[in-house]
């Protein structure tokens, strides 16, 4: 929906998004079940539309990034629940499925989404990537590698990288 004001004799143009129905009951849900579900995730309501938000995450005491908090993006696009919305993780983290650049890779945020996921589906699934990441099917090739054929190593790398500083390439932020 493209929407034209009038502004000192100019015209400009206001696009407005349209928010699918069901994000709306999507968005209740996890405000209602996600303590419950995945108590170590908040969610941050976007200030200037449903269609965005962020999801922290703190990892509990069974995962290789105890002691990180990581933050989420989740941006949902207009055709939602047809698409999956869009998912970037807005802290570095040495991670086999999320790249230094944030991009994730979770198999419902492509060919497995389908309509019947939910926003608390995707939520709960990207927290899945902390208890069970996944190295066989990888983002960044080289943590995969790690973690299959050296996962001491792999470990010891996490660890340092919670501490923060710049290793691999990469300026990590501190957390322990």
């Amino acid at each position: 929906m493209i929407n034209l004001k009038k502004k000192k004799g100019m015209e400009e143009k206001v696009e407005k998004k349209i928010v699918p129905p069901r994000l709306t009951r999507d968005l209740l849900e996890v405000e209602k079940e996600l303590p419950k579900s995945v108590p170590q995730a908040l969610l941050k309501k976007g200030k200037e539309s449903i269609m965005s938000f962020e999801v922290q995450y703190t990892p509990d005491s069974s995962t290789y990034w105890y002691g990180g908090k990581y933050i989420f993006a989740f941006e949902v696009l207009e055709d939602y629940p047809v698409s999956a919305p869009l998912v970037m993780c807005k802290t570095k983290i040495y991670h086999p499925n999320i790249d230094y650049n944030g991009n994730v890779c979770l198999n419902i945020l492509k060919e497995a989404w389908t309509p019947s996921f939910t926003i608390l589906n995707l939520i709960t699934g990207v927290y899945q990537l902390f208890i069970v990441p996944n190295p066989m099917d990888p983002l960044n090739h080289d943590v995969a590698k790690l973690m299959r054929d050296d996962l001491n190593q792999f470990k010891a790398n996490v660890k340092k990288t919670l501490r923060g500083g710049y290793y691999f390439g990469q300026d990590f932020p501190r957390f322990t």
